[in-house]
């Protein structure tokens, strides 16, 4: 492999020379080689927006020149197209601050911008790095606000539509199964009844209070803490260059970044991630109730509830012949104890804001991109190919209609409540019916008790 030398403050060492980053990321990929998971390249994509959005601002600003600012510009955008994604080889464990990836991300646009302008690479010659790809800037200030730029970007164009994708088809299936009378359970067992369209108007309620929550969380990612540099007072910047950079940022992607009133809360805190975070995990809660109801009422075929007919996406078992298996209902379930955890260590990162700085923020942007990641990606996939095609089993629904002791609840105002669990009981003792117990009581006839005890009149108020 041909290298090529490069330095930094701490000296000289050897690059692969068809790479484009520098000596800051090459002693990262030597120090810090911890685990195989790597800095999320949507972080990356973000912090290439930073980049050409400063060089923009330093141009009209007369800061740095203008050919060296188009050079910046054209090779943050080969970033931000993917088109070097070779060269980001750092893994997620690393300084707290980001700092390496920060670096590894002004060494590649630097090398590239000196290459557009037919200069050597390494040379730090006619682009610099740190004087023109970094200036204005800290790693302090730009990773916090590459992390809100991802999180918006992912939220707004993936995760949001996924959400709403699901949202939609439970919508239809609470329409659809409107008609469908069935026997309500609690403590996993027998209650009253409810329509089956009700029992999903949950689930459609419980995805679009999520939607909702995380639409207003989304409100705080919008501030960001560039600007700040260093410890959030701003030093190497001019005035008002806050102002201007997340101006361009807003109207690279089209989204509504505002700077942060205090920049020494956005740099030494990670509050709003937090928030956000918190809404990704009230989210998973509520997907993992709804895809376990609909496990456990689509379980059988023969010996389980079996109210529901679920989609058949692949055999079930290597083992069992003709074995189909709820996979998409067990892969949001996991997706949500995953998003759980990642919740947990984003919920310990953000206590360790020491004095002017958190050092927790690689952590923190893996997992929070991860998780949007993942609730994006099982969402659409449970509702496309587990949700849609749900089918409800009528014959099984009205068998466990038909056989409920909780139809005597309907019987309680009119014979009172301890007359009603009797019957109850008595019904369960000697496998009879409802019905016919009722009725060898003599509190009521045959009549009135068809008149009462209908399923039709107890899914709603009297």
């Amino acid at each position: 492999m041909k290298l090529r030398r490069e330095f930094d403050s701490i000296g000289s060492i050897n690059v692969p020379d068809n790479k484009y980053w520098g000596a800051s990321t090459e002693r990262s990929n030597k120090f810090f080689n911890i685990g195989k998971i790597l800095v999320d390249i949507s972080i990356i994509k973000s912090i290439a927006i930073i980049k050409r959005s400063a060089a923009i601002v330093h141009a009209k600003d007369k800061q740095i020149k203008n050919n060296i600012s188009k050079a910046i510009i054209k090779a943050s955008d080969e970033v931000i197209k993917g088109k070097l994604d070779e060269n980001f080889p750092l893994k997620v464990w690393q300084t707290g601050s980001g700092t390496q990836t920060n670096m590894n991300v002004n060494e590649v646009i630097a090398n590239r911008a000196i290459e557009i302008l037919r200069g050597k690479k390494g040379t730090k010659n006619p682009v610099h790095p740190n004087d023109h790809v970094n200036k204005s800037q800290s790693t302090n200030d730009v990773y916090p606000t590459a992390m809100h730029v991802s999180i918006a970007i992912e939220t707004i164009n993936k995760l949001l539509p996924s959400l709403r994708i699901l949202e939609k088809e439970l919508k239809k299936k609470s329409l659809e199964f409107k008609n469908i009378i069935k026997i309500g359970r609690t403590h996993l067992q027998d209650a009253t009844p409810l329509s089956l369209g009700q029992e999903f108007s949950g689930y459609h309620t419980q995805v679009k209070k999520s939607i909702e929550r995380i639409e207003y969380a989304l409100k705080e990612i919008y501030y960001l803490a560039q600007g700040g540099t260093a410890v959030g007072t701003g030093i190497n910047s001019k005035k008002n260059f806050d102002k201007k950079i997340v101006k361009e940022i807003s109207k690279f992607t089209k989204l509504p970044f505002k700077p942060a009133a205090n920049k020494f809360a956005e740099l030494a805190a990670h509050d709003s991630i937090v928030n956000f975070s918190g809404t990704l995990n009230t989210c998973a809660v509520a997907l993992m109730k709804v895809s376990n109801d609909i496990r456990f009422l689509g379980s059988g075929p023969r010996a389980g509830y079996g109210e529901l007919l679920l989609p058949e996406n692949e055999p079930g078992s290597s083992i069992m012949p003709g074995k189909v298996n709820p996979t998409q209902c067990e892969a949001v379930t996991m997706v949500c104890a995953k998003v759980i955890g990642n919740h947990n260590g984003i919920t310990l990162a953000g206590t360790h804001g020491h004095f002017e700085l958190n050092v927790f923020k690689p952590l923190i942007a893996h997992n929070i991109l991860q998780s949007i990641d993942l609730i994006a990606d099982s969402t659409k996939n449970f509702a496309i190919f587990c949700v849609k095609g749900i089918k409800a089993n009528k014959k099984k629904i009205q068998e466990h209609l038909d056989n409920s002791l909780m139809l005597v609840t309907a019987l309680a105002p009119h014979i009172g409540y301890d007359n009603a669990a009797k019957i109850a009981k008595t019904a369960l003792k000697n496998n009879t019916t409802l019905k016919y117990e009722t009725l060898k009581t003599g509190l009521i006839n045959e009549k009135d008790y068809q008149r009462i005890v209908d399923p039709k009149k107890m899914i709603y108020p009297a």
